[in-house]
């Protein structure tokens, strides 16, 4: 291969052929200009990104942060003091007052009723993920149902389910879309005893994909018996959650990927009856009411302070209200539009890129068009013969230009196995050849297929020079052999 500096040159974003370029999206994508307030923004509160000629497409993994979220959040600790909530001394109860404040902003934001839900603080998703897995009553009879197009962190409730004897089932999503087949959905909807304890797990937006899977699956099945888990951490950032409308069990998000700072907090939506049936494995400091050693005794917290072990990460709690009120004084429907504008625009242009011989130059796993999917695109880069270019070294090349994307399976193995065209057998097989395999293992025992993709994914102070910029380096890879 060549090297990636030498073959990844930067481009020019005055030329005329930008110009005439931006006009035309312009023309195709009016209402991009009705989201020019984050032009401005970008300009005044993440002036980091032209500064240091940083093309971020990462917003999937991660949202950037404002300078004033920063300023608001630092003059806030600069000129009060703060004790452990767990107390009723002055500071402590300062720092109540707080947590108590951010709790019930959370559950506002979402349109979430305190009569209904509770909010409960975690580490991050998965956190919120974990407590969930290790919570819920799992038994012989029950279920616990999940879809291929799943993080990681889904994926690992089914250890918890299948320890308790509980069956674990998978719903297979259908290339080349990569949306439900929701046929055997219904069928596996069906199929559960509503006097056993169930539960039905899917993302409302792929992390690997961007597919949104539909939200009217929730109601579905809570009246065929089953409890619903929501994974919200890629639908949040762009898209409306409205908690009065639809009516989750649980609902898992990261507030990180929402607007990229404080990291180390998220949280778990839980409606109160579905709290209720949550069975703590172990007791933790902040979690119980009364604890003996010699009477061999514990009484939980009823509802959230029963989940948040130790001393939550009180901190930082107030930043968390910070970003939501920058997400809100912006307005989601103008976040999601530029990001619509955006997706839809880099997805034409990449299904047209084609080799001198008539070949695809990408491939996209998912849809190419906007119609219920987020700015989440994922693909791999093919020579003219057809052979796929390494991701590692597409990221390499990306790296020597500042542009920031990500290459791998994104903590969702289902969904790429099934894009990638990985079967079952080939895994089993590759999987039998070592009692433990490290990630270059796998690659070296998958060899004549990819293990991984590309991913680009846009977001709050997205522009089209930033996709601009990407499509200019993606076309270097035009007739280029591998």
């Amino acid at each position: 291969m060549n090297s990636p500096i030498s073959d990844c040159a930067e481009n020019s974003l005055t030329s005329p052929a930008f110009l005439q370029d931006k006009a035309k999206f312009l023309k195709h994508y009016p209402t991009y200009l009705e989201t020019g307030v984050l032009d401005g923004l970008r300009a005044t509160e993440y002036t980091l990104l032209d500064s240091s000629h940083q093309v971020y497409l990462d917003y999937t993994g991660a949202g950037l942060y404002a300078s004033s979220q920063i300023a608001r959040h630092a003059a806030l600790l600069d000129s009060h003091i703060f004790g452990n909530p767990h107390s009723t001394n002055p500071t402590s109860r300062a720092m109540t007052e707080i947590v108590n404040r951010v709790r019930s902003y959370v559950l506002r934001v979402f349109n979430a009723s305190p009569d209904e839900y509770e909010c409960v603080f975690t580490a991050n998703a998965s956190g919120a993920l974990k407590l969930v897995g290790e919570s819920y009553p799992f038994a012989a009879g029950g279920s616990y149902l999940l879809t291929f197009d799943n993080h990681n962190s889904v994926n690992g409730i089914r250890e918890f389910a299948r320890t308790r004897g509980a069956a674990v089932q998978y719903v297979p999503v259908l290339p080349p879309e990569l949306r439900m087949d929701e046929e055997k959905l219904a069928a596996m909807l069906r199929g559960a005893n509503p006097s056993d304890h169930n539960l039905f797990a899917y993302p409302a937006q792929s992390n690997f994909s961007g597919v949104q899977h539909t939200l009217s699956w929730i109601e579905q099945a809570q009246s065929l018996g089953w409890d619903v888990l929501l994974d919200c951490a890629a639908f949040v950032p762009t898209n409306r959650l409205d908690l009065g409308q639809i009516h989750p069990d649980f609902v898992t998000i990261s507030f990180y990927k929402m607007f990229g700072y404080p990291t180390g907090v998220g949280a778990l939506l839980a409606r109160r009856s579905a709290l209720a049936k949550l069975k703590r494995p172990w007791f933790a400091g902040g979690t119980i009411t009364v604890a003996s050693v010699q009477g061999d005794k514990h009484f939980l917290h009823e509802g959230a302070e029963g989940f948040e072990d130790g001393t939550i990460n009180f901190l930082t709690l107030p930043a968390v209200e910070i970003g939501l009120q920058h997400l809100e004084n912006i307005g989601i429907k103008k976040i999601h539009e530029r990001v619509r504008c955006l997706t839809g625009w880099l997805l034409e242009v990449l299904h047209r890129l084609k080799h001198a011989n008539g070949n695809p130059l990408v491939k996209i796993y998912g849809p190419l068009d906007t119609f219920m999917r987020g700015g989440t695109i994922t693909f791999n880069i093919f020579d003219p013969q057809g052979h796929f270019m390494d991701h590692v070294y597409v990221e390499q090349c990306a790296n020597a230009l500042n542009i920031s994307l990500r290459t791998g399976c994104f903590c969702n193995p289902g969904g790429g196995e099934l894009a990638l065209g990985l079967s079952s057998g080939e895994l089993q097989s590759c999987f039998a050849l070592k009692p433990r395999m490290e990630y270059e293992d796998f690659r070296r025992c998958i060899d004549d297929k990819s293990t991984g993709a590309v991913r680009i994914s846009v977001g709050l102070v997205s522009t089209f020079e930033d996709c601009y910029a990407f499509i200019q380096f993606i076309q270097q890879f035009l007739d280029r052999e591998d």
